[in-house]
């Protein structure tokens, strides 16, 4: 069969399988769904974390500088999403998404954005100064985080495959992880109306942590935050 063919044979098969629902009861990887039309269903929390400006990241400093600042970027993220019980699902360039679930998805969530923050500003860039005195970049990173239902299936081909997260908690993490209105972290109104009150309310005296910056022109509701949560 020449390659034409193939490509119009998937495709038509694809379309015309029914797709074999099933619930999850944990955050799936790639050898837990099959090719073809196998789907896991699962109610998660979706946050993407994303080092800002990466382009004049590269662009502006040597390729070794920006590879350090990529690795310690990623390596933190991931050991306090981790941490908090969540499940690194991707990497892409400067970013990763990860996914929570369970009952306390959204609190943990919004607990690694913070903390996050917190490593950025208090270990990340004084390790950056230490090393490079002279240096004058600073590491600014965001965060996005909405909850949904999830359907997950597998994508690619045999040997070069991933699994593709369709719901709008995915689009909408990685949309807010794009603003530019001054918070380090951003979550939707379904996060927020749900937290616990250890994720909304912090410092001295308690204040709300979290700001309505209403659709914040995506179409959905989204609150930000600049406070962090210290890691001990």
């Amino acid at each position: 069969m020449g390659l034409k063919s193939e490509l119009e044979a998937h495709a038509k098969k694809t379309h015309d399988d029914v797709w074999r629902r099933r619930k999850g009861d944990a955050v799936p990887d790639s050898s837990s769904v099959t090719f073809g039309t196998d789907a896991v269903e699962l109610d998660g929390t979706v946050l993407y974390a994303d080092l800002t400006d990466s382009t004049g990241l590269v662009n502006g400093y040597k390729d070794w500088f920006a590879a350090e600042v990529y690795k310690n970027y990623l390596y933190t993220a991931a050991r306090i999403i981790r941490d908090q019980n969540g499940t690194i699902t991707a990497y892409d360039g400067d970013r990763v998404m990860a996914v929570f679930i369970g009952n306390n998805k959204n609190t943990a969530a919004a607990k690694t954005a913070l903390k996050i923050n917190w490593a950025v500003r208090h270990i990340l860039q004084p390790a950056l100064g230490a090393k490079y005195p002279e240096s004058k970049y600073k590491i600014e990173q965001k965060i996005g985080i909405d909850t949904s239902p999830l359907f997950v299936a597998k994508t690619g081909i045999r040997g070069s495959d991933d699994l593709v997260w369709v719901g709008k908690a995915a689009n909408n993490a990685a949309k807010m992880a794009t603003l530019d209105l001054g918070y380090s972290s951003y979550i939707t109104h379904s996060v927020y109306g749900v937290l616990n009150e250890e994720a909304k309310y912090g410092g001295t005296p308690k204040a709300d942590m979290w700001s309505d910056l209403g659709n914040a022109a995506l179409g959905f509701g989204v609150y930000g935050s600049t406070y962090w949560w210290s890691i001990p």
